[in-house]
């Protein structure tokens, strides 16, 4: 057994059984390939959702009115109070004039506002929040203060993004799921194949006194490289779908809200999380399929 921990052999008995079954190997990058790509589509989709929903929690805010008995001191004492406020990141208080200024601007046309008092308008706060998610609860709890009248909140499109984001994420995980589960079934098959055919090898080597780990670890090497084809061909045509889609996004005047990352930001996470779930799925089907046969 001079070559228990011979690794040049593990590695040449693994990447010539691949070919010796040329067929069930391919099947099984394939199937690694497509399950690769439902997760990376819908991650990277989930990816960029997140994104554009901190964009949106950069940008969006609610509004506070504030009692219009007020004056602008008793107003601005209310700011410490509203920033207490769990979930609120930034306040941002507006006086009277400055919100006329912001009415009137884009309408310099219409001469009714020429002389319209600042009056007319409240003084109010500009509240940004931290979690978008939640910005329900923290209106509810500004509204409570002493001294806001009343508050203006739109949370339609960013309620909207949470939940395409949430039901991607969960599609995903669903999918993921069932495609692995189907990926180590025809690996483990695959392998299965391998071993049955070298089942008499496998038994006068354990009558020899092989070790386990000797017999088992050109099937794991076996694995691991049919893994790690599948994960390498589904990062690049993940690549290309991307920058395809991203092509045409850029190129649609319809979905010029939809603001896409760059692949290459996120690639080199990415081939990571492939390679780790190629070699996993490769490994652990490996391991399922030796198992039965080991028992000599």
């Amino acid at each position: 057994m001079a070559k228990r921990f011979d690794f040049k052999y593990y590695c040449s008995e693994g990447f010539h059984s691949i070919f010796t079954h040329g067929f069930m190997s391919f099947a099984a990058v394939c199937m690694i390939v497509a399950c690769l790509l439902i997760m990376g589509s819908f991650s990277l989709v989930a990816v960029n959702l997140n994104h554009m929903l901190g964009d949106l929690e950069d940008e969006n805010l609610f509004l506070a009115y504030i009692d219009e008995t007020y004056t602008e001191e008793q107003a601005r004492a209310l700011q410490p109070e509203i920033e207490a406020v769990p979930n609120v990141s930034v306040v941002t208080f507006v006086t009277k004039a400055e919100a006329m200024d912001d009415y009137r601007a884009g309408r310099e046309d219409n001469p009714l506002l020429a002389d319209l008092p600042d009056e007319v308008l409240r003084d109010r706060f500009e509240i940004h929040v931290d979690d978008i998610e939640l910005m329900g609860e923290t209106v509810d709890q500004v509204e409570q203060i002493t001294g806001v009248a009343d508050t203006r909140a739109e949370m339609e499109i960013a309620q909207g993004f949470v939940m395409v984001r949430n039901i991607a994420a969960g599609v995903a995980v669903v999918l993921v799921s069932m495609l692995a589960v189907v990926s180590l079934f025809i690996i483990a098959n695959t392998i299965k194949l391998a071993t049955f055919y070298r089942r008499e090898e496998i038994a006068i080597m354990k009558m020899c006194g092989a070790t386990n780990a000797f017999i088992r670890w050109p099937f794991i090497v076996e694995g691991m490289l049919l893994g790690l084809a599948g994960a390498l061909a589904a990062f690049f045509l993940q690549w290309g779908i991307y920058e395809l889609v991203e092509r045409a996004v850029i190129q649609s005047n319809g979905l010029s809200l939809l603001v896409v990352l760059p692949f290459l930001s996120l690639a080199p996470q990415f081939l990571l999380v492939f390679i780790a779930a190629g070699l996993l799925i490769g490994v652990v089907g490996s391991v399922l399929a030796i198992r039965k046969f080991l028992q000599v």
